[in-house]
């Protein structure tokens, strides 16, 4: 199949490095964008770059940005007392796209580009919570930590999203770390 389809199989091979897709559904989806709807695989490709050529950071939170800054960091009528600190700008779309939070948000990635002056400039222009919406583990307790420990010089309340035991969910299908924290953090009632 190498020599005689090579350009087909170099687009199942660049499908294959999106997340979640294998080899069997990208072929499917080669397939489908080529030989079933090629005007879908057109749109397909011309979304992929105009969405490359307009998409930024926000020179702010670092989220997702067709402009200089968000539409989240541009809207004066959110909350600008209230600063959650995500992972990275996906979890912006997930707390946008439910409504869950109305303050400001600042991005993470990672603590190698963590920009501590950066942070500060945030909490200077009235910040007064600092809400950490991490993954729990072990090594998110130390950013938290850390973060917390470079921002000990301001008036701020900090905070962390809940986490536990899922609704619906068996405990015996659940991890210790998360059992753990469900019984530290429980709810008085």
């Amino acid at each position: 199949m190498r020599g005689s389809l090579e350009k087909f199989s170099t687009l199942v091979e660049a499908l294959q490095e999106l997340p979640t897709i294998g080899k069997k559904s990208a072929t499917r989806l080669a397939y489908h964008m080529l030989m079933k709807d090629s005007f879908v695989g057109m749109k397909i490709s011309h979304a992929i770059e105009d969405a490359l050529g307009t998409l930024k950071k926000c020179s702010a939170c670092g989220g997702m940005s067709e402009d200089e800054l968000c539409y989240i960091c541009s809207d004066e009528r959110r909350d600008a007392t209230m600063l959650c600190i995500v992972e990275n700008a996906k979890d912006i779309l997930l707390l946008e796209e439910n409504g869950l939070f109305d303050g400001k948000y600042f991005v993470l990635e990672s603590l190698e580009e963590f920009n501590v002056t950066h942070l500060v400039e945030l909490v200077n222009h009235g910040i007064e919570e600092v809400i950490f919406a991490l993954t729990p583990s072990i090594s998110n307790d130390a950013v938290i930590l850390y973060i917390e420990d470079k921002l000990r010089g301001y008036n701020l309340n900090f905070s962390k999203i809940a986490q536990g035991v899922p609704t619906g969910v068996s405990l015996e299908n659940i991890d210790i770390l998360s059992l753990t924290r469900a019984l530290e953090d429980r709810v008085h009632i």
